[in-house]
């Protein structure tokens, strides 16, 4: 198979979909790997690594996507690029659908074969591509709202950890998955006091197993979300629906219970922010404020730490990637369950649930469709 690493485009992503060593893995398996020209710079893998393992540098970045049979990229395409894409050709990244219809009927339009790193599923329910950056995520969420609680960003001036015989900043942390449970660990770390709120009551049980008596554990409901408001430094948002659109826990009348100056950090918004007054953000311009509310909403945190995320990314997806261009898509749909649930398009049409229903298009289910 043809494969193409394109180079991100979106704004002060500097991740890259493969690594040189990566690249290697697929050439020795009998596929040509291209790789867009400067595509890994920013990552730490400038151009003669990728040469040196055996792949081709593409200089047309039209040529590139003409050429190849599979495109693997680290963030979902931008509008600029959905011309470039032809009937069939596959595309394995990140996509966040249900929170981008022109994305969805893009690829949809365009006949693509499109499989999402985050929807890809494993029998146990793990979401394999998805966990290395939401622990990275996590772990961010923490050390960037430490960072806009200072004065000059305009925070509230309260150090985390606090000093002797000065109270603790309180977090609270919304959802215990793994986004929360990196970020409990950050927050723990700093010293801070942490609250998770999460509505499973075996997953409450064990983060209070695994974290002991240094965090408190509360069911999330509508009371205590209030009272966490009302007492909070920093709110982390780390809930997630895979595939589906976030909920909104937090509205914008909840704003007026917090503190001037408290910090809302919206780890769930590539997926539409659990954060009714999230809106998408960048590294260059980070953080709004809403009602005297600090608000970071950076829709690709992990891309801050290009090289860690890269290795930590690649290290996840190299494995269904190589049995994709092995096997075929087809195949591999047909082999493996995990790679039937990262299926979100196939030729035309929209064959993940969650899409569907944010969109109110026709869903077709993936057994549904004739794929030998």
């Amino acid at each position: 198979m043809k494969i193409g690493v394109a180079k991100e485009i979106k704004k002060h992503e500097y991740r890259v979909g493969l690594t040189p060593a990566n690249a290697k893995t697929y050439i020795n398996a009998g596929h040509v790997v291209m790789v867009e020209k400067g595509a890994g710079e920013n990552a730490g893998f400038p151009d003669q690594a990728y040469i040196d393992a055996g792949a081709a540098i593409a200089t047309d970045k039209k040529k590139l996507f003409d050429d190849a049979e599979m495109i693997i990229k680290v963030k979902e395409p931008q509008p600029s690029e959905y011309d470039l894409f032809h009937e069939g050709q596959i595309l394995y990244t990140y996509l966040h659908l249900a929170a981008d219809e022109p994305q969805t009927k893009a690829l949809m339009e365009k006949k693509v074969k499109a499989v999402a790193y985050e929807t890809i599923e494993e029998l146990d329910r793990s979401l394999p591509c998805l966990t290395p950056m939401s622990e990275i995520a996590g772990r961010l969420s923490v050390q960037e709202g430490a960072k806009f609680l200072e004065k000059p960003f305009g925070g509230r001036g309260v150090l985390l950890g606090g000093v002797p015989g000065v109270p603790r900043g309180k977090v609270a942390i919304l959802g215990g998955g793994v986004v929360g449970t990196n970020a409990a660990k950050m927050a723990i770390g700093l010293g801070a006091d942490v609250t998770v709120l999460d509505i499973s009551a075996k997953r409450l049980g064990y983060l209070d197993d695994i974290f002991e008596t240094r965090i408190t554990t509360l069911y999330s409901n509508e009371e205590n979300i209030e009272m966490v408001l009302k007492e909070c430094d920093l709110v982390i948002g780390a809930v997630l629906i895979p595939g589906a659109k976030a909920p909104h826990l937090i509205k914008r009348e909840h704003l007026k219970l917090m503190k001037s100056g408290a910090v809302l950090v919206d780890v769930a918004v590539d997926q539409g922010g659990c954060i009714e007054t999230t809106h998408a953000t960048t590294h260059d311009e980070p953080i709004f404020e809403v009602d005297g509310i600090v608000h970071y909403c950076v829709a690709n945190m992990p891309g801050a730490v290009a090289l860690t995320s890269t290795l930590a990314l690649t290290g996840a997806t190299l494995s269904y990637g190589l049995e994709i261009a092995n096997k075929g898509l087809e195949n591999a749909l047909l082999d493996n369950p995990a790679i039937r649930k990262g299926l979100n398009t196939y030729k035309g049409a929209c064959v993940y649930k969650h899409v569907a229903e944010a969109f109110n298009i026709v869903y077709t289910p993936v057994e549904d469709i004739s794929v030998v």
